[in-house]
């Protein structure tokens, strides 16, 4: 049996499959609080996911905080080296542009592996309406940092309205970053 101590790993397995990611900011504080620093952190994140090799199902983008639905590769999760990257140049980035170095930008990440279909759609409902949830737009496809309008434009007319009919209001996914 594993002991559990404060500094631990996050996660003793590290099974390739399909998960909700989502991160937050040191004490929730809202840094990417303008348009270009969320087009930051937004393709800092896309460009991550693809370079490591995850298939993205979702995403969505704030002042605090992100989520994200993908398929890791098959060699394995690898989410610490993705958060890593993540992390790493969006913080040195915006630290850059704040003219703030050293500032201890995200706090962690937590993330659920899925393991059936309805948990599934309900996760990808739950990601592409999150701007609607956190009272930012009435229409997720209006919210420019998150993949409810590349879906939309996207995917078959049922399959669309599928996922973004989905009632996600019991998901149990962290998200306390109002």
């Amino acid at each position: 049996m594993m002991r559990t101590w404060p500094n631990a790993p996050s996660r003793a397995v590290d099974l390739a499959g399909t998960y909700i990611i989502t991160a937050g900011t040191y004490h929730k504080v809202k840094l990417f609080n303008t348009d270009a620093k969320l087009d930051l952190l937004q393709s800092v994140l896309l460009e991550s996911l693809a370079t490591l090799g995850w298939e993205l199902q979702a995403w969505a983008v704030f002042q605090n905080h992100y989520h994200f639905v993908g398929r890791s590769p098959e060699e394995g999760l690898g989410l610490t080296r993705l958060t890593n990257r993540v992390h790493g140049i969006s913080a040195r980035s915006l630290n850059e542009s704040d003219q703030t170095p050293g500032r201890r930008v995200w706090y962690r990440s937590w993330d659920t592996r899925i393991s059936y279909k309805n948990s599934y759609l309900a996760r990808l409902s739950y990601v592409h309406n999150n701007p609607v949830r956190h009272g930012l737009v009435a229409d997720a496809k209006n919210y420019p940092w998150c993949s409810a309008n590349w879906l939309f434009l996207n995917a078959e007319p049922a399959h669309y309205e599928t996922i973004m009919g989905i009632g996600a209001e019991r998901v149990n996914v962290y998200d306390d970053f109002d």
